[in-house]
């Protein structure tokens, strides 16, 4: 095949548009016809340099779904060539402490497609096979949904939401939504709170039963006033630790959004003493691809809404400037 045109990170700053060969096969992999490349927050931290692992010269895009259109004939899969398939990012190395006790995500020797090798903001890209989850019923662009989803999947479940909580997501980008949807389809009170009027509009669309632009529980959280678990979607410092003011006694708070390597957090040891806070975090998404899938290709949620914006990846340097100015939702680009 002759060369094609990726989106790499270059140099810290900027995403080019380049050309690179054509991806060759390997024994275990499968190449994928990339059909819709989704681009996400990490992106913007591996532009700006803020993504310590991420390596230059690497084609981005971790988040993708396409249909397979070749497998080498050492490779061993269930996929069929022209399935639709959803890709996770995250290959590990199955070999070191973390691999062998169940914690994959935190591999020493991790392989992240779109990050550390060429990801999915091309026409082909050569994954291995079990990276790979057929999907059914579902678009290409829902389908690159996957791997957020994934990610709010572990969220959730680490969060340990149960039916009838109360939960704060703290915004609502698509990540927040994904949150909003996830936990009040299980039955929670979903409060979000969102800046955006936009957003704050998309947030009742996925479950919220309240929508606000600034936080106000109404009393002493040791006297019970407050949310039993908080989930912070933005990635800021000052809302990470926002986010502990509006825990009540007893509750949680799960730092899902990605803050830059030097931010800084002040909290009261106090605080979380009395209060017997739980302060957690998320990286990743261990075990949350199949779980995502399935979600996905129910169809129980509209999640098609949460893209704003398509283009094609001639047109990336629009669609960059569209996801940097940050007023939409998912930015997804079609190769």
């Amino acid at each position: 095949m002759d060369n094609q045109l990726v989106a790499s990170w270059e140099t810290v700053g900027s995403i080019s548009m380049v050309s690179k060969p054509t991806p060759t096969l390997k024994p275990g992999d499968v190449l994928v016809r990339v059909a819709a490349s989704g681009i996400c927050g990490t992106d913007l931290h591996i532009c700006k340099g803020e993504t310590p692992h991420a390596r230059n010269n690497v084609t981005i895009g971790h988040e993708f779904s396409g249909y397979v259109e070749a497998i080498h004939a050492e490779t061993t899969t269930t996929a069929k060539i022209g399935d639709l398939v959803a890709i996770d990012p995250n290959v590990p190395c199955n070999k070191c402490t973390f691999c062998r006790t169940l914690k994959y995500h935190l591999c020493l020797n991790l392989w992240c497609i779109g990050v550390t090798c060429d990801g999915g903001m091309a026409k082909y890209v050569a994954v291995p096979a079990s990276a790979i989850y057929v999907t059914a019923g579902i678009s290409p662009e829902v389908a690159s949904l996957a791997e957020p989803l994934s990610c709010v999947v572990h969220a959730v479940d680490t969060g340990s939401v149960k039916s009838g909580d109360r939960v704060l997501v703290i915004g609502a980008g698509p990540i927040g939504l994904m949150v909003t949807a996830l936990c009040a389809s299980g039955g929670a009170h979903v409060t979000v709170a969102e800046l955006n009027a936009t957003r704050r509009t998309a947030a009742t669309e996925f479950g919220a039963s309240v929508v606000t632009e600034r936080v106000d529980i109404g009393g002493d959280p040791i006297q019970g006033y407050g949310f039993d678990v908080v989930f912070e979607c933005v990635g800021l410092a000052a809302t990470m630790s926002e986010a502990l003011e509006y825990a009540r006694a007893g509750g949680t708070i799960v730092w899902v959004g990605v803050a830059t390597p030097t931010a800084l957090v002040s909290v009261s040891p106090f605080t979380v003493y009395r209060r017997e806070l739980t302060i957690k975090s998320t990286y990743t998404n261990p075990f949350g691809m199949e779980r995502a899938v399935r979600i996905l290709c129910d169809n129980k949620v509209n999640w098609a809404n949460l893209i704003s914006h398509t283009f094609a990846l001639t047109e990336f340097d629009a669609a960059w400037a569209v996801f940097v100015k940050n007023s939409g939702l998912k930015v997804c680009i079609k190769p």
